[in-house]
């Protein structure tokens, strides 16, 4: 049987807010299966921030997306067709190959994940139990370090990454201070996802409510932002804190990234420095199945909560980027096939 793949290849590289012509829509139909080889139908594809950085040709922890390949992301979907020993007709799997809506790949790919059945929505396994909620886990364990005893600040609270790093610090027990654009998303961090307060960056009086409510100073700080957060969340930082570095998402459409004024600027800068580091989730891509496990758990026992908007039409993964850019999204965003 043949399939027609839509792919969307990178056709130039963006200069501030990517624009649909960056993108170039491709038709291809998908040759026979040889042995070792699987075709995946998406159902979901993943939009993240760090795509836009992979846009750019310029020094960065990987490689940027290549002009006339399918742009870089992750995507979930049922095997429809095989000729593997490893992975039969029916089984979901997250693959790391791009934006494309029919994937054929050799089964030994090492970006596959074999989802596991759970009452979890497969659409989860690109957010809260995929790459998102495993980077919030590993980088607030592994470089955070949580105890009890501390305040936690952390930056696109309502996202898919800072919701789950919030909710997970609740679990251990500290007290965590969100940050979000807007009431609805604040209201959302406080009452649903149960962080102690959440604060509206773009609030007037933002700066002096996120002194008042971390009276005491924050011991460890999530970055998922950059800039005036950063700036405003910088003095408030206690002896020995540590900051995560996820992201930064107010740069990414600067002309040059390492050229702006980062956090690790404004964090340097400081007379009394906190530990911080940028890391990538695949430092520990060895134990992502223990992570995807134990956020799992909670999720089923109702103590991780999370948020999707969920995006019809394969068409629409440009303007999902730009919408994750510009903080339009709400939660984790899919594009639904």
């Amino acid at each position: 049987m043949k399939y027609s793949n839509k792919k969307f290849l990178l056709n130039k590289r963006p200069s501030g807010m990517p624009s649909d012509d960056c993108w170039k829509l491709d038709v291809e139909e998908l040759s026979s299966l040889q042995n070792n080889e699987i075709i995946i139908k998406v159902k979901y594809l993943s939009i993240d921030p760090y795509m836009r950085g992979r846009m750019n040709d310029s020094m960065s922890y990987a490689a940027p997306a290549k002009i006339g390949y399918p742009m870089t992301g992750e995507t979930v979907g049922e095997v429809i067709e095989s000729k593997s020993n490893l992975y039969d007709v029916g089984d979901n799997l997250c693959i790391h190959q791009g934006w494309q809506t029919y994937i054929k790949a050799k089964d030994t790919d090492p970006s596959i994940y074999k989802v596991p059945e759970s009452n979890i929505p497969l659409s989860s396994y690109l957010g809260a139990v995929g790459m998102p909620g495993r980077t919030a886990y590993f980088g607030l364990n592994r470089v955070g370090k949580p105890i009890k005893t501390d305040t936690v600040i952390v930056s696109a609270a309502s996202g898919a990454v800072g919701s789950v790093v919030g909710q997970l610090a609740k679990i251990i027990g500290c007290k965590v201070i969100g940050i979000a654009g807007g009431f609805e998303k604040c209201s959302y961090v406080e009452n649903e996802l149960k962080f102690d307060y959440c604060l509206d960056y773009k609030s007037d009086n933002f700066t002096k409510n996120l002194n008042e409510v971390c009276s005491e100073g924050a011991d460890i700080y999530f970055e998922n932002v950059g800039g005036d957060v950063t700036k405003a969340v910088a003095p408030l930082l206690n002896k020995n804190a540590r900051v995560p570095i996820c992201g930064f998402i107010s740069q990414y459409n600067k002309s040059n990234v390492l050229e702006a004024e980062t956090p690790f600027n404004i964090l340097g800068a400081l007379k009394s420095k906190p530990e911080h580091r940028f890391f990538v989730v695949t430092e520990w891509m060895h134990e992502w199945e223990e992570a995807t496990l134990a956020i799992s758990k909670y999720i089923e026992s109702g103590k991780i909560k999370y948020k999707e908007t969920i995006t019809k039409g394969f068409e629409n993964a440009p303007q999902g980027l730009r919408d994750v850019l510009t903080g339009k999204n709400f939660g984790k965003q899919l594009i639904e096939i």
